[in-house]
């Protein structure tokens, strides 16, 4: 008896074990089958995440139709997942949308971590196309189309100006000619670029719905909202675009006359899926040459438009702010002076006010969402095999036990920075770009472009807001989180000369 007794007890205790090892955070209730109703539909999930982490702590779940997401919300559990079980927690699990626009997820943001092509895709990208070398050999064409956006401020002196369109026709001008080494040519090549235009800024658009076949992969078939019909017509379009693109990139290099005219990424993308071979070390499929393009060419111009907004805006609302800007500019550049990129690691102060405008309005206010490989323990819970999690870099960058004054925009908070390096995802307090493995692989392209079109745009005009407007602030939550109105200011010429040399 007394044996027997012994081995109840056992396996009581063992069954009782695995229970407490397998708890799962603490979160709402949710409903049969739909899950955490309030949550379907909404615009700015990052701040219903955020009221219940002050409900629920720094780690909750919460299902989502029959998704268990699990959302974090504190420094040290964001370092749990980035670093200390960063493989772990770099799988993906990616929206349908997101898998149609990518070539079934040929590029590097959404496809899987496990796959030996994503690390491939991920060296060609930094030890090919985004080295310091290449960037700065590319310098010209970036100088070039920022210039070019400038021309057309000037020509509509005194009119309001679309801050954000603006900046996402000079991106996605940067990022077509660093793709091709120079612009498209002929009229054939002004068609191609403004179909780009229009399919691209579609897809983020569908990229940003919330899709109700990822919640219910049951009814996935039916497409209730349309968004993978919509989106396969988009890609289907984008995809003639890139032939056609690719077909531009043929003829100039067959064209090409001296070994010194640029060479573009995509001439360096070709060469390498033309090399696609067991004894070539960076092979590429021509559906991953796409997938890339798509990064670069949708990624990229949404992320930078997106923050050249908010910072123009956040600077509007802070003229104390903006003077302290202009006068670095004065200082650095000259007053008669065009702004080059060599000025702007001198730049501490607007360097300093990007920073904090990244930390009041993340791109990516949730980052991209994780897939654990395998079940693994937090803080004392479970988190199971595929689930959805979420880091809260909304919240972090705003929680009150770690900045002081959170909601005070102060960009003296990264002046104290002498190494420039505290948004690379060393310090979890602060990680716009994400961190570890998953990290943002275009940050190197992101902060040139980004630092160049801002402080040419301060240091070229004085701005104002149309008389009687009200600057909105709001957000709209989507594949990244954008200003909810379009930012309308009007310009005056700063500089005598456009074209001067600095």
């Amino acid at each position: 008896m007394v044996i027997l007794a012994i081995s109840l007890w056992h396996l009581w205790f063992v069954k009782k074990s695995k229970k407490i090892v397998a708890q799962l955070p603490p979160g709402p209730r949710g409903l049969p089958i739909v899950g955490y109703l309030p949550f379907l539909g909404t615009d700015n999930l990052h701040l219903s995440f955020t009221e219940l982490a002050a409900t629920y702590g720094p780690i909750f779940k919460l299902w989502l139709g029959n998704k268990l997401c699990v959302v974090i919300s504190s420094p040290e559990l964001a370092k749990e997942v980035v670093r200390d079980h960063d493989v772990t927690f770099s799988e993906q699990d990616p929206p349908i949308a997101a898998q149609v626009a990518s070539f079934s997820c040929n590029d590097i943001a959404f496809d899987s971590y496990s796959n030996p092509r994503w690390k491939n895709k991920r060296k060609v990208l930094a030890t090919e196309l985004l080295t310091n070398a290449r960037l700065n050999a590319c310098y010209g064409l970036r100088r070039e189309q920022v210039m070019n956006g400038l021309k057309d401020v000037y020509e509509n002196v005194g009119k309001p100006s679309d801050i954000g369109k603006w900046t996402y026709l000079v991106a996605l001008n940067v990022a077509i000619s660093m793709i091709l080494g120079g612009e498209l040519p002929g009229e054939k090549g002004a068609a191609i670029e403004g179909n780009l235009k229009e399919n691209s800024s579609e897809s983020m658009v569908l990229l940003g719905k919330p899709n109700v076949s990822d919640i219910f992969p049951a009814i996935a078939r039916f497409d209730i909202q349309g968004i993978e019909r919509g989106m396969r017509k988009i890609n289907q379009q984008f995809n003639r675009l890139l032939e056609s693109v690719i077909e531009v990139a043929i003829d100039k290099e067959k064209d090409k006359k001296s070994s010194e005219q640029k060479l573009g990424f995509l001439e360096l993308l070709l060469h390498l899926e033309r090399n696609n071979n067991e004894d070539n070390a960076s092979p590429l499929t021509m559906d991953e040459v796409k997938g890339l393009l798509v990064d670069i060419l949708v990624g990229g111009t949404d992320t930078t438009t997106t923050m050249v907004e908010w910072t123009m805006a956040v600077l509007m609302q802070h003229p104390e702010i903006m003077e302290k800007v202009k006068k670095e500019l004065s200082d650095v550049v000259g007053v008669n002076n065009t702004v080059e990129e060599y000025h702007l690691s001198n730049l501490s102060y607007l360097n300093a006010v990007i920073k904090e405008t990244f930390r009041l309005h993340p791109a990516l206010p949730l980052l991209v969402p994780r897939c654990p490989a395998r079940s693994v323990h937090l803080n004392g819970y479970t988190i199971p095999k595929g689930s959805r999690l979420f880091i809260n870099m909304w919240c972090i960058h705003r929680d009150p036990l770690i900045w002081e004054n959170p909601l005070e925009f102060r960009p003296e908070r990264f002046l104290n920075d002498p190494d420039n390096s505290n948004h690379y995802g060393n310090d979890f307090r602060f990680m716009p770009f994400g961190s570890g493995r998953r990290k943002c692989p275009g940050i190197p392209l992101e902060e040139k472009l980004l630092f160049f079109i801002l402080a040419s745009l301060l240091h070229s005009f004085e701005w104002r807001l149309p008389h009687g407007t009200v600057l909105d602030m709001s957000s709209k939550f989507g594949i990244v989180m954008k200003k909810k109105e379009p930012t309308l200011l009007i310009p005056a010429p700063r500089l005598t000369n456009l074209d001067a040399n600095g």
